[in-house]
């Protein structure tokens, strides 16, 4: 064998480790980039839960106040209606 073979086969060889690092690697990364898409998916979850709760209960606290205004221009009226006759 001659120098060029004996150093095209050393860089080919050290090409091939350094390409399977890289790529064991890359794997590595795209592992952990799952997990951390999966612990996103459920905050987004927990989230959408909270403003949920949230949302229906200021939705029922409107309804108290339609409610309670409703009840307090009927009271309005027949105090009205008394003070009348």
């Amino acid at each position: 064998m001659d120098t060029t073979q004996i150093l095209l086969t050393i860089v080919v060889t050290v090409l091939t480790i350094l390409l399977t690092v890289i790529g064991i690697q890359v794997i590595f990364i795209l592992i952990e980039l799952r997990k951390t898409l999966t612990k996103i998916n459920r905050v987004l979850d927990d989230t959408s839960q909270v403003t949920g709760g949230i949302s229906r209960s200021v939705t029922g606290m409107s309804g108290m106040m339609e409610g309670l205004k409703t009840g307090l221009s009927v009271v309005h009226w027949f105090d009205k209606k008394r003070a009348e006759k």
